[in-house]
């Protein structure tokens, strides 16, 4: 399939597609002229760097899961480590929700009043709870 084929087919541009060639995640099979080509099952490894990037594993976690065999051999240990990473992060989630829930809805005169939101900031001033961005390497 020419590159624009695989980019309609899959929803992703075909500079993303350049770049994921350049870091080694797909490969173009050859050239028709001036457009890569690229075998059909790079759609499958797509779906799986999609997946790889919705659970949070950088582009060089990718890679190394991917790796150059047509099927890849996924660590099963790794993907342990990121539910138990993603499960920490749902707790902190939780708690920063509630925290937010609670300011919003509490009755004390100001927020600097109310003990469930000074421990809130609390947490977060001695580190227990940090931004919570998502992983974008």
């Amino acid at each position: 399939m020419e590159i624009s084929q695989v980019a309609k087919k899959s929803g992703v541009s075909a500079s993303t597609l350049r770049f994921y060639e350049e870091k080694g995640l797909i490969s173009s099979i050859g050239r028709q002229g001036i457009r890569r080509v690229f075998s059909p099952n790079v759609l499958e490894r797509l779906e799986l760097i999609a997946l790889g990037r919705a659970a949070g594993f950088s582009l060089e976690e990718i890679a190394g899961i991917l790796g150059n065999e047509a099927k890849p051999e996924i660590d099963r240990e790794l993907l342990l480590r990121k539910a138990n990473e993603l499960d920490g992060t749902i707790k902190k989630l939780t708690v920063m929700r509630d925290g937010l829930q609670h300011a919003a809805a509490c009755t004390a005169p100001s927020h600097l009043e109310c003990p469930r939101f000074r421990r809130l900031m609390n947490l977060a001033g001695t580190g227990a709870i940090k931004g919570l961005t998502t992983n974008t390497k």
